[in-house]
């Protein structure tokens, strides 16, 4: 007999982490958590600088290939996800953006209006969430577990960067998730002085370690969750995989399932929710016929690549002496190269000159290279890259069987659009631009990417097809929606259509995607869905009459 309880969370990345926070501490809910990654990362990932080290490795990460993309050349980009207690906020570069206000007036227009979905419901999330060491007022917050912060150090390139774009017309902002994002300056990070020091916040840290004492939370780790249990069309439970065999739960009240964007697409489909065709080609039985995994949305990026003339931002300061240097100034004196990400800020704005920006230019005070690109050697420079924060394509995430084992196929359709690429054309004009204005201007060497003879549309958008990566921001494959919304796989209080017991509360159930990094937004949307939740076991709880 498997052990109950009444929420089972199926992945344990930020959204999980919050939401069994707030079910455990806030309303007495008895929760088990069940994560595929390890209960840890290394140590050296508590340092802003430390993730650096772990880039294009699968030790926290499940590296997704996706099908070849015909607009692309046929090249199959990768795009990782998280594998860990923690999910991206453990391992990503901890960047603390929320988007813009029109994304969620957005989303609460396309769900029909009044769902509870707008900036204006979604703030108090964000606020009550934040413990901001710069900022407290109407947008931020300071009592929250996640603590945001700028960068405890900014290298002369990011200087330079912030200086350049006010001198090509794009104006300072001091918080770009405060009155408005337009604008250059230091992008804030879930990172603050824990232990004394600079470290990450990850979602574990913030939220899921105030209830790890407590007895109604049950947390497995190094579990696959491989399908959701049901009777008829009620979910009650899961079982999963781990290394010592199969594990199950009961859950008696939701099952909710947080296990990353494609792994959630992936968990529903063989558990029998899926487009009806499609699960039976694998044999495996319809419990809902629903379009999980056709609405795939992802942040994109394409770089423009300089030198410098000498040497500047952070090459080198992560091998030999100078990390030595490095890693004691850190350990001293809490200060210097270790206490940032490296990636200290970008800008926001529109090639086409609107007021609300499509492009996140960020800067990063390196030369970033990948060897199928290019065989120069990296060097002192700098890259900026554009990153397309609401691309119109879409893909998908399918099954590849029926084997849980089996990573999803994702079609990521990178410029499936034909707008998408050309505003990233149009951005990497301006990057040119920013690289020609001073001070940036007197310090450039030569441009390596996409190169100096590389000019007209036609050449620019054939370099964007062979450079072009994921921002790691994958949304959509179980997406909300109104009523009569043939796309949507959850109604607008995240729950599965036609399913009792079940909800989506990861970046799969959003409708469209945020103009950010998502790690803010989907933590935001956990914590509202434990407002629902919470408000829909209370209404189930008998009144008692008064004679």
């Amino acid at each position: 007999m498997s052990e109950a309880y009444d929420y089972i969370i199926a992945g344990g990345g930020s959204a999980a982490c919050v939401a069994a926070m707030r079910l455990v501490k806030e309303h007495g809910f008895r929760v088990l958590l069940v994560e595929r990654g390890p209960a840890k990362t290394a140590r050296v990932m508590r340092m802003p600088a430390g993730y650096m080290k772990y880039l294009g490795r699968d030790d926290y990460l499940e590296m997704h290939k996706t099908v070849a993309q015909p607009r692309l050349g046929g090249r199959a980009p990768i795009v990782p996800q998280a594998k860990a207690l923690g999910g991206g906020s453990a391992v990503n570069a901890m960047v603390y953006m929320r988007g813009q206000r029109e994304d969620y007036d957005g989303w609460d227009a396309m769900l029909g209006g009044g769902t509870g979905w707008s900036y204006a419901d979604l703030l108090p999330h964000f606020r009550a969430l934040e413990r901001n060491a710069k900022f407290n007022d109407a947008y931020h917050g300071i009592s929250g577990g996640l603590r945001v912060s700028d960068p405890g150090s900014l290298c002369d390139t990011t200087q330079d960067y912030i200086l350049t774009a006010q001198g090509a017309g794009i104006p300072y902002n001091p918080d770009f998730n405060g009155a408005r994002q337009a604008g250059v300056g230091v992008m804030q990070h879930t990172m603050g002085l824990l232990n004394g020091r600079m470290e990450r916040c990850d979602a574990v840290t913030a939220f899921l370690s105030t209830v790890m004492d407590d007895p109604r939370l049950t947390i497995v780790t190094g579990a696959r969750v491989d399908r959701i249990l049901f009777e008829g069309k009620r979910a009650t439970g899961i079982v999963w995989r781990s290394e010592t065999g199969e594990g199950s739960a009961r859950a008696s009240r939701e099952v909710l399932v947080a296990a990353g964007t494609y792994n959630t697409a992936k968990l529903l489909m063989l558990s029998g929710i899926g487009p009806a065709a499609h699960l039976r080609e694998h044999g495996l039985p319809v419990v809902a016929d629903l379009p999980v995994g056709g609405m795939l949305q992802d942040h994109h990026e394409v770089p423009v690549i300089a030198t410098t003339k000498g040497p500047s931002g952070y090459f080198g300061q992560d091998r030999g002496w100078n990390m030595l240097r490095n890693g004691l100034q850190y350990l001293l004196f809490n200060t210097g190269p270790v206490t940032t990400t490296g990636i200290e800020s970008c800008l926001f704005y529109d090639p086409d000159g609107g007021e609300r920006p499509t492009i996140q230019l960020y800067c990063a005070p390196i030369v970033y290279l990948d060897r199928d690109v290019s065989s120069a050697e990296p060097t002192y420079g700098v890259t900026l890259t554009s990153c397309l924060l609401r691309p119109k394509a879409r893909g998908s995430v399918r099954l590849r069987s029926a084997d849980p084992a089996a990573m999803p196929l994702v079609d990521a359709n990178f410029f499936g659009d034909d707008d998408d690429l050309r505003l990233t054309v149009a951005s990497l004009r301006f990057a040119r631009t920013l690289l020609a204005t001073e001070p940036l201007a007197a310090k450039i060497g030569s441009e390596l990417l996409p190169g100096a003879d590389i000019s007209d549309d036609a050449a620019l958008a054939a370099y964007c097809g062979k450079t072009v990566k994921t921002n790691y921001h994958p949304i959509g494959t179980a997406r909300m929606g109104h009523d009569g919304d043939a796309g949507a796989v959850l109604d607008t209080r995240l729950k599965v259509r036609g399913i009792e017991g079940l909800r989506v509360i990861d970046c799969a159930a959003m409708p469209a995607i945020p103009s950010g990094n998502t790690n803010a937004p989907v933590m935001a949307l956990a914590s509202r869905a434990v407002d629902f939740i919470a408000a829909e076991a209370a209404a189930e709880q008998p009144t008692v009459a008064i004679a």
